[in-house]
């Protein structure tokens, strides 16, 4: 009886698993370290707008990154050492992030993370590729990147327990250096497995017009440096006129970090995009439509990543003071450790303090001003709930970790992957499965759905006046979910049905650019959420910009849809 999948997607699956779980992991309590008050047991204490944009340039270079870590793969260090090389780098990022407090030394352990995973993200999805190239394994290998696409979420949702357990019970630095743990295990696991995959992991030949390691350097990789300088360097006029020293821009890691942050990030995203759309132009006539299909979805699934990935920025927020986190009466004897405890009286203990839009408010230094009381989880509890505790002011409330709530996507993938498998399988066995374009512009159009989702929460909590149930974010992430498994590992299958033999670890990194850019996106918008009053008009842009996205797709899909059937799939 022949096997429906290689011998080595099951070490491949459990290495991206423990990879994932330390990506994550960080993921989940990124912002709330990066808010949390300075102590002994604190965070960096930054402002929340700040944070935001760290984290959406930290994502977005995660994803930025795989460009010329998946050429070196293709073309220098061959995919076997680029896992090896990526895992280790990453390893040692998270523990740094654990062991050092000094803000300098924080940013120099995620650019650790970030170089590390330039090397490790495209050349895994890759080798994963490699496996399915040759029969009987060719026409499952959609099925085979959405089982892939499940172990991720596994290592997805359990990091978020963990990380709960270990920063309550110990403190955020033991926290991260679980992560450089999980991911020192996948690296062994990968190496129990490597003879299952070492036959997917020869490099391919050079062949005559192959773009050359030093014009990438040179044309790419030194211009995005000196274009992303000078992003970094520019301030407006306006901005300018109104300092005493042009330094002050630079008199903090948080300014670095900051707002010019942005403008870096696009400065350096030009001379790469230029590269991607002079493949195109350069491409022999046969790999030409695959390399400009290939462009198309790498267009319309940006802007997916620039709603989905406000799951640690936004919607960590919305968790976190929008959302009734209180553990049931049935529960009432907590789990140790995965659930923080709170007085409901004022206790004598110092805490920050927020204005209406729950954003800590911070003095002429930076620094959290803090006064008397308790936790700012109470300050929009139901009336029910606040007349309760007024009668018993000496109990303790039991709260959710709010990191928790980063495990509702991935459980949902785990739930239902299978059942997204076993409907493509349905269809296909009747010839009406449709090709992977329309599934990636399918899964658009529910994600936008989530959006609405969204609104109808901001609603029922009457704009934040009162705490919602916690099944809103439940649903919301549902939605979108069901539209991240039609368009995530579809695009990784796309990427590697379509590419040209020679450079598909490079289209691979291509992919992760357009998840770059969105991810940088979602660190702008989640900066905005403070200007929005009124909560439903913020879910309501990114309900614009999905259902935009959708249109834009559908204009390309009779073009791709053709494409794919040209190239055999």
């Amino acid at each position: 009886m022949k096997t429906k999948h290689p011998k080595g997607l099951p070490f491949l699956f459990f290495t991206e698993m423990w990879e994932r779980f330390g990506y994550y992991l960080i993921l989940g309590i990124f912002v709330l370290y990066v808010i949390e008050p300075t102590g002994a047991k604190g965070g960096l204490g930054l402002p929340d707008k700040t944070a935001d944009d760290i984290f959406g340039t930290y994502i977005a270079l995660t994803y930025l990154t795989p460009f010329i870590g998946g050429f070196l793969a293709d073309r220098v260090l061959g995919y076997i050492k680029s896992i090896y090389l990526g895992g280790i780098l990453m390893a040692a990022g998270y523990i740094g992030m654990g062991v050092f407090k000094d803000l300098t030394l924080f940013y120099s352990s995620l650019a650790l993370i970030i170089i590390g995973n330039g090397f490790f993200k495209p050349t895994i999805s890759t080798l994963l590729g490699n496996l399915y190239s040759e029969e009987p394994y060719k026409a499952n290998k959609d099925s085979g990147y959405n089982i892939f696409y499940m172990g991720i979420n596994i290592g997805a949702f359990i990091c978020n327990i963990i990380a709960a357990f270990m920063r309550n019970k110990f403190g955020w630095g033991e926290a991260f250096i679980t992560a450089g743990v999980g991911m020192l295990v996948g690296l062994v696991i990968f190496t129990i497995g490597r003879k299952h995959y070492i036959h997917a992991a020869q490099m391919k030949p050079v062949q005559e017009g192959d773009t050359k390691l030093s014009e990438i350097l040179l044309k790419v990789f030194v211009p995005a440096i000196v274009a992303g300088f000078i992003g970094w360097c520019y301030v407006p006029y306006d901005q300018l006129v109104q300092m005493n020293n042009y330094l002050e821009i630079f008199s903090s890691p948080a300014n670095i970090f900051g707002s010019n942050n942005t403008d870096a990030f696009i400065f350096a995203c030009v001379p790469v995009i230029y590269f991607y759309a002079s493949l195109y132009f350069k491409a022999k006539p046969d790999e030409k439509s695959s390399i400009g299909a290939l462009l198309s979805v790498f267009l319309i699934s940006m802007f997916f990543w620039a709603v989905f990935k406000q799951n640690g920025t936004a919607l960590t927020r919305w968790a976190n003071y929008y959302t009734d986190r209180s553990v049931p009466a049935a529960m009432e004897k907590p789990l140790e450790g995965i659930y923080m405890v709170e007085g409901n009286s004022y206790e004598d203990k110092e805490v920050p303090v927020y204005d209406d839009q729950f954003q800590s408010q911070k003095d002429k230094d930076g620094k959290a001003i803090k006064v008397q009381g308790k936790d700012v989880y109470f300050k929009n509890i139901s009336p029910e709930k606040r007349a309760a505790l007024e009668k018993n002011p000496e109990a303790k409330t039991y709260l959710y970790n709010t990191e928790l709530f980063q495990s509702i996507n991935p459980f949902w993938v785990i739930a239902l992957t299978p059942i997204i498998v076993a409907f493509w399988a349905f269809l296909r066995k009747r010839g009406k499965e449709p090709l992977t374009p329309t599934k990636i512009v399918l899964g658009l159009f529910i994600s936008a759905l989530s959006c609405l989702v969204m609104v109808l929460a901001v609603w029922a909590g009457d704009n934040g006046a009162v705490k919602v149930s916690p099944w809103w974010l439940v649903a919301g992430y549902g939605v979108i979910t069901i539209g991240e498994l039609c368009l995530s590992p579809m695009g990784l299958s796309f990427v590697s049905k379509l590419s040209p033999a020679r450079i598909t670890a490079l289209m691979m990194g291509g992919f992760f650019l357009a998840n770059s850019v969105g991810n940088k996106l979602s660190g702008i918008l989640a900066s905005t959420w403070y200007s929005y009053d009124n909560k439903m008009n913020y879910f309501l842009v990114n309900f614009a910009l999905l259902i935009f996205a959708t249109l834009l797709g559908l204009t390309m899909l009779k073009r791709l849809n053709k494409i794919m059937k040209e190239k055999g799939h």
